[in-house]
């Protein structure tokens, strides 16, 4: 298989990969990462895509152009599946149903986010954000900041190389909560087409004449797949191992209980590597192989970074809100020069963290009155 270091968008061109299989960059406006990966499987029936792209007219152009020069007609194709709802994966989705009529497919714990984000207007979700934000210890000035919107892409921010390059909503237990907080920080946001076929972990995916199966691996969404084709020993895997960067796993909102999403990513990354030396085919960066050894890696950062906080919150005389816990953490850039819309995501992975730490013991949650705050248990 061929492997590519990450280059600029312009220097990008669609190629075959061999084995019936396609890739095509896809441009994001204003992000850092540049674009994402789309990939075409052929089969008799029609070419099936994983994802489709940002949901722009440039990023239209470059996957129906770029379809069209490895000789695929964009209404040609048979169905999408899309790795998780994110508008950079599920962008465009509607838009290649409209020219072709395929099928979008996505997990059914993205899906009901999706649906329930349809009907949820602007105004709705900057009152809950307020809200969200007063319990995570945000001051007045900063939760305004926060509403305003974004100053810089989501994509920009890094946690010791870790990128949350889009925020998440957990569900679908955490209900219309949840939902409300997705797209923390950000007006105008692009809302994914409603998928026609919801899947579950193992099912196959409609692709006459190849095995493709989904593998649910939560923690960035809670219905992010990754997809085995297991005729071809490789794995499509979103953004939930890239061979670089990690991806952004936050709680929206941000005080919830009943989720554990980096207690999932954990787990699910070590599902992903029980699969094998397989070929990864991610939706950003780059090809590369042996996706189980990336998945150690990515296991033992965040390892680490669970240790680390643990370590600060023990030298701690007060213990910290969330939104002071953020500000401890190590970023791509110091606290104080963060956008407020980064912040905002920050305070969502701290808040990850910390779950996993009160998880396993390790923390405990005191929330008698005002923001939400964090002490450590010694072991």
């Amino acid at each position: 298989m061929s492997r590519t270091r990450r280059r600029p968008y312009t220097e990008q061109r669609p190629q075959d990969l061999g084995g019936g299989v396609c890739s095509v960059p896809v441009p994001i406006p204003g992000s850092p990462l540049g674009y994402t990966l789309v990939y075409a499987l052929e089969s008799p029936a029609g070419p099936v895509l994983v994802d489709a792209g940002w949901n722009h007219p440039d990023a239209w152009a470059a996957l129906s152009g770029g379809l069209a020069t490895l000789g695929i007609d964009v209404a040609s194709v048979r169905g999408v599946v899309v790795t998780h709802f994110h508008p950079d994966h599920a962008g465009l989705a509607g838009q290649v149903r409209q020219e072709s009529g395929a099928w979008i497919a996505m997990h059914e714990a993205d899906a009901a986010l999706v649906e329930y984000m349809h009907g949820m207007s602007d105004d709705a979700h900057s009152d809950f954000q307020a809200e969200m934000l007063k319990l995570a210890g945000a001051g007045a000035d900063e939760i305004a900041a926060v509403n305003a919107g974004p100053s810089d892409s989501p994509r920009a921010a890094k946690a010791d190389g870790a990128s949350p390059h889009a925020a998440q909503a957990e569900g679908p237990s955490g209900g219309s909560r949840a939902a409300k907080a997705e797209g923390a920080g950000s007006r105008g946001r692009q809302v994914p087409a409603i998928p026609d076929r919801r899947l579950r972990d193992g099912d196959l995916i409609d692709l006459p004449g190849r095995k493709l199966r989904a593998v649910h691996t939560p923690g960035h969404t809670p219905g992010h797949i990754c997809l085995h084709l297991e005729d071809a020993d490789r794995l499509f895997t979103g953004d939930h191992v890239l061979p670089d960067i990690t991806p952004h796993v936050g709680i929206y909102p941000y005080d919830r209980t009943d989720v554990n999403p980096l207690g999932d990513f954990l787990e699910s990354l070590g599902r992903v590597g029980e699969l094998g030396m397989l070929d990864a085919l991610p939706a950003h960066e780059w090809i590369f192989p042996d996706v189980a050894a990336r998945t150690a890696e990515i296991r033992h950062h965040h390892e680490e970074k669970l240790e680390r906080l643990h370590v600060q919150l023990s030298e701690r005389a007060d213990p910290p809100t969330i939104w002071e816990t953020a500000a401890m953490m190590t970023w791509n850039r110091p606290w104080a020069d963060l956008p407020p819309a980064l912040r905002g995501m920050a305070a969502g992975e701290a808040a990850a963290h910390l779950r996993a730490l009160e998880a396993r013991g390790a923390v405990r949650r005191l929330s008698d009155t005002g923001p939400v705050r964090f002490q450590a248990i010694e072991s």
